[in-house]
């Protein structure tokens, strides 16, 4: 069915961001959960949904229920959702059907981690292997990183793009992580620091590559009724879709070609948008080259000419199309399934004109893409400043 118009993101949260020795996993989504439901106006007792994603460093299986339990709430709505990276733009879809139907009235989406001080390196290391398939790749020791690295060369050979496209994607995250009071990098850096930074995985080196934060993210959906008795500004789901090509990339049918293209055009159908109506755009980061293939296989951009975009400045504030307004995962923040959520919660607060100065002029209109695994599991997402 048709999601347009039909539910609202009403609250967002972010916890503190970086090293938090002092908090744990739990602790992160609840700072964040707390303060997007003071941002929404409302109170524990009235949410009564809860959609979280999954830890890597918190000992629990049913990550919903032990949330709920941490929170003290009662949820008669309630899972935990596993699509890699995507899991925050996919929570979205299943809150927004939540409330729809009246399965719930107020939906609380959450995910973060404490990656950067709850996880040792050899852990960390040991994740990043795990992603790869079980009996075709993770024997021969190959990670998260080489994976990417052999999309980026496919890349590169079929449409040109260059280094030096990748870092300005790195630079200009970084330029708007600086914007930020609570972005977790502030030291600005240029392309020749990116191209210059230490090797991980030819082509990608480590300035090309997410960050590993301590870091929580809420926000809460519900309807447009509802909402109207609240009292901040809610952004509106215009369209949202969904595409998921492939879990390995041994299984992928494409190494330059995913399923971006698929999501984003059912989200564009549902919104009656296309991507000339897009004021911004927030783009998963998890590397320099990602951003590239979405803006193309989005149609913002077109094909070929995503890596130059970035290089001559249009991805900035005041520029074309603002890219990741607040940081993206390679400069704000990224621990887990929480990187993807923070372009939701950036994408609000542009809409809603709280992004001080950062702010985009004139923000109707924003796209969000959430991506899962290795380029295998792609959401896309509009939003708008008011019904459309």
């Amino acid at each position: 069915m048709s999601l347009r118009n039909r539910a609202v993101v009403v609250g967002v949260g972010e916890s503190d961001i970086g090293k938090m020795p002092h908090m744990s996993g739990l602790g992160l989504n609840a700072q964040a959960a707390r303060r997007a439901i003071a941002d929404a106006g409302l109170d524990h007792s009235q949410i009564d949904g809860l959609l979280t994603a999954y830890s890597f460093t918190e000992p629990y299986f049913m990550l919903g229920s032990v949330l709920a339990e941490y929170l003290g709430v009662r949820p008669t709505y309630c899972a935990s959702i596993a699509v890699g990276g995507g899991s925050p733009a996919a929570m979205l879809h299943h809150a927004a059907q939540a409330v729809a139907t009246g399965a719930a009235n107020y939906v609380l989406v959450c995910a973060g981690e404490n990656r950067a001080t709850g996880q040792s390196r050899d852990a960390t290391v040991g994740a990043l292997t795990a992603v790869g398939h079980p009996y075709f790749e993770a024997p021969y020791g190959i990670g998260i990183p080489s994976l990417y690295a052999i999309v980026a060369q496919a890349y590169m050979h079929k449409y040109g793009t260059t280094r030096e496209d990748m870092a300005a994607v790195a630079v200009n995250t970084r330029n708007h992580a600086l914007l930020h009071p609570n972005a977790h990098m502030k030291t600005p850096i240029t392309v020749d620091d990116v191209l210059s930074s230490k090797p991980i995985s030819d082509p990608l080196h480590m300035l090309d590559c997410c960050l590993i934060s301590d870091a929580g993210g809420a926000f809460i959906v519900t309807t447009p009724e509802r909402a109207a008795d609240l009292p901040g500004k809610p952004a509106w789901l215009a369209g949202i879709g969904e595409c998921h090509t492939h879990e390995h990339l041994t299984s992928a049918p494409s190494l330059s070609d995913f399923g971006a293209e698929e999501s984003s055009r059912r989200a564009y159908d549902m919104a009656g948008l296309g991507p000339t109506d897009m004021d911004l755009a927030m783009l998963y980061d998890c590397f320099s080259i990602v951003p590239i293939i979405e803006i193309e296989e989005t149609g913002l951009v077109p094909r070929g000419e995503g890596g130059a975009f970035f290089a001559e400045g249009h991805a900035a504030v005041g520029g074309t199309l603002p890219v990741n307004t607040h940081g993206g995962m390679l400069s704000h923040a990224h621990a887990g399934a929480v990187g993807g959520l923070m372009s939701i919660v950036e994408a609000v607060r542009q809409l809603r004109g709280e992004a001080d100065g950062r702010q985009v002029a004139g923000a109707n209109a924003a796209f969000v893409h959430g991506e899962g695994g290795l380029l295998s599991s792609h959401i896309s997402m509009v939003f708008t400043s008011e019904a459309r």
